[in-house]
């Protein structure tokens, strides 16, 4: 898995670096088919703004979130991935399941 951080209008300082790493780890234990991260942390404003778009087999999933501290945007975003990544294993198992009852009958 390539994960990649970019900052627009902010340093990415080592500390965020390696909180990102170890907030991805929650969501690589849920769904370990991940291709590619790539995060974008920015500042507009007052607003500290995280974005990331994971590459899974099958399509992309986006998400981006914001708060007043980058640690909160990070934790913010991490949950939304962490409920994405889970809506789409459960449709990727519902799927499978599906087939199975038809193949049978």
């Amino acid at each position: 898995m390539q994960i990649s951080i970019t900052g627009h209008h902010v340093v990415v300082t080592d500390s965020m670096r390696a909180y990102i790493y170890k907030k991805i780890g929650r969501i690589v234990r849920h769904f370990d088919h991940l291709v590619d991260v790539h995060f974008v942390l920015s500042i507009e404003k007052l607003r500290q703004k995280v974005e990331a778009t994971l590459k899974v087999r099958g399509g992309d999933i986006h998400a981006d979130a914001d708060a007043e501290d980058m640690h909160a945007a990070i934790d913010a975003l991490v949950d939304k991935l962490d409920r994405l990544v889970k809506k789409r294993k459960e449709k990727i198992t519902d799927h499978h399941a599906e087939e199975g009852r038809r193949a049978r009958h």
